[in-house]
């Protein structure tokens, strides 16, 4: 019995030494060192390159997205770059604001009240024009990425829009030089601030930059037609600058209400009968049935005429 134990080499063969077990599933012997790690470093690359293609793919969709004009919602074909805050009325006023410029903040903060009262008489439409001159100035790109952003809101209603704005207001950084509004994350948070602003929406259009193409479009034409700088009020396409002209609310109420007052006259004088004199009578196309004075003292004096003596 002993010797038929010590005959017995288990699983090791003669001359072979020791064998490591071969783990269950595999095929072949062991790898080491950089032949074990190869398929996973291929793995890794592979998704690397998916990611990378991705990437690539979606900075051209961005890209796209900020050359096409893609209005807002609720923007008049007839001032295709402006948000209306009101329906059809006697006076626009049109406001020139850049959301990254403490001069808007101020003129929108100082001017808020007026605003709100000269749109509660009916007579005065507000649209507002997004600029994004500071981004030209200071560097960066936040004006154009909040004005998106505001834009965005917009594509929910005037109010969402108006409210968002206030947001940009009440956070917009006091160093210029701070291009805080260059962050999506950021924006989306603010939009969280805004009531009834839906994120499922908001949130997609942000990352899309939806209205960046609109926004470029806005600022290309606010330069062309050499307004200035922001802040800057057109009445009825009148330009009026609160830096240059010494606006003061008390002055922009009494410019509208002139405004007002001259488009009341326009109006009146366009809905006034053309022709307010009779014309005269035509009497070419037929006689009168009744024959006129000297007419018929002319047929009275040959009725009583003594004929000529005859020749006879």
């Amino acid at each position: 019995m002993g010797r038929m134990m010590a005959n017995s080499k288990g699983p090791q063969a003669a001359g072979t030494g020791p064998v490591e077990p071969t783990a269950s599933g595999t095929a072949g012997p062991r790898r080491h060192g950089w032949a074990r790690w190869r398929p996973y470093t291929a793995a890794v690359t592979g998704v690397a390159v998916v990611f990378g293609i991705s990437a690539v793919i979606g900075a051209h969709v961005r890209a796209g997205k900020t050359t096409e004009v893609k209005a807002p919602t609720g923007v008049s074909s007839a001032s295709p770059l402006a948000i209306p805050v009101a329906p059809s009325v006697p006076v626009t006023l049109t406001v020139y604001e850049d959301l990254r410029s403490p001069a808007s903040k101020a003129f929108a903060q100082s001017y808020a009240d007026t605003f709100a009262a000269l749109l509660a008489t009916g007579q005065v439409r507000i649209d507002y024009r997004m600029v994004t001159s500071v981004d030209a100035t200071a560097g960066g790109h936040g004006s154009a990425m909040a004005a998106n952003a505001a834009a965005c809101a917009q594509d929910q209603g005037s109010k969402q829009f108006v409210d968002y704005v206030k947001q940009l207001w009440k956070h917009q950084p006091s160093d210029v030089r701070d291009d805080r509004f260059a962050s999506e994350s950021y924006l989306e948070k603010l939009g969280r601030k805004v009531p009834k602003l839906d994120d499922s929406s908001f949130v997609p259009c942000v990352h899309s930059s939806d209205h960046e193409g609109w926004v470029a479009a806005s600022q290309k034409d606010y330069l062309a037609a050499g307004l200035g700088d922001v802040p800057v009020v057109q009445i009825n396409g009148r330009a009026v600058s609160p830096a240059r002209d010494g606006l003061t609310p008390a002055r922009l109420t009494a410019l509208v209400r002139q405004a007002a007052a001259e488009e009341a006259r326009a109006q009146a004088a366009s809905a006034a009968p053309e022709a307010s004199v009779s014309p005269a009578p035509d009497t070419s196309a037929a006689p009168s049935a009744r024959p006129s004075a000297a007419a018929s003292a002319a047929a009275t004096g040959a009725a009583h005429r003594t004929p000529a003596p005859s020749a006879s």
